[in-house]
């Protein structure tokens, strides 16, 4: 049996289907291929961890994606040790969270070290109000990152 290289007609096709396939791949004259349409929820995002005389202050970053404010932002929090344990629950406070914008809020872990900090859950919503969305918007949207080597998780 022997091989031969492929016909001129056949080659010219591929050669077609593929510049084809390439030309439509491209993304559209003014659309950011990079850029997602952003969905509506809040971002948080653990900033830093910083020693105090009392315990480790938790710094968050916090952005409202909603259409609307978000009032009354309590979030049931777990902290859990370096082996994993709960260390203990509590309430953490946001506050009003403006539509649009970027807030910070502090947090200290009284009687802990950072380093004894191993994750933080947001275990749910206590309280959370934003216009034109559910009672449980709040965390069914909730985008979670940290910039530490404390996990945070939701």
């Amino acid at each position: 049996m022997t091989l031969t290289a492929p016909r001129a007609p056949f080659a010219a096709l591929a050669s077609a289907l593929a510049l084809c396939m390439t030309v439509t791949a491209a993304p559209a004259v003014g659309q950011d291929a990079a850029t997602p349409a952003p969905t509506p929820g809040l971002s948080i995002e653990l900033n830093a961890a910083t020693a105090q005389e009392t315990g480790c202050k938790l710094s968050f970053v916090v952005q409202n994606g909603y259409g609307a404010d978000a009032t009354k932002t309590v979030l049931e929090t777990v902290i859990f040790d370096a082996a994993g344990q709960v260390n203990r629950m509590t309430l953490f406070d946001f506050g009003t969270l403006p539509q649009g914008r970027t807030r910070v809020r502090q947090f200290v872990i009284p009687g802990t070290t950072c380093e004894g900090i191993g994750q933080v859950l947001f275990n749910g919503a206590h309280s959370c109000q934003v216009e034109g969305q559910d009672a449980g918007a709040c965390m069914s949207n909730l985008r979670l990152s940290t910039r530490t080597d404390i996990e945070v998780l939701g």
